[in-house]
């Protein structure tokens, strides 16, 4: 018979702050004139896209589309302290520290910043 694929273990709210936010190495950052972080990074979410252009004979970028991602002054801070030693709990601390923030909220805006970017599959967690 066949088994129903379980969902991966809900971390604690403990647990999470102490992972430590990894970049994705795909991921390529530039910086803009403004000062900003410039994300670029594979599309790889529709495969079969990619095999139909290559089979119609197309090389360019075979087929993989590039996405960009422009960072706010507040995400390119936050992206700028994801060196892959510092845990999330000591990014939002240090977040917090340089922009004078409650704790509280300094834990909510970043670590809704970090899901989008795992969503997005631009960094990972140890």
């Amino acid at each position: 018979m066949f088994r129903k694929k379980q969902p991966p273990e809900k971390l604690t709210r403990t647990q999470a702050l102490a992972c430590i936010p990894v970049k994705g190495g795909h991921v390529q950052e530039s910086r803009i004139e403004s000062g900003e972080i410039l994300l670029a990074y594979p599309d790889y979410k529709q495969p079969w896209l990619a095999r139909l252009i290559r089979r119609l004979g197309s090389n360019e970028n075979d087929g993989i589309r590039i996405k960009k991602l422009q960072l706010d002054a507040l995400g390119t801070s936050v992206w700028e302290l994801l060196d892959g030693r510092r845990s999330v709990q000591q990014v939002i601390d240090l977040f917090a520290q340089k922009y004078s923030l409650h704790p509280k909220e300094a834990e909510v805006s970043v670590s809704q910043f970090l899901r989008e970017l795992g969503l997005r599959e631009l960094i990972g967690l140890r």
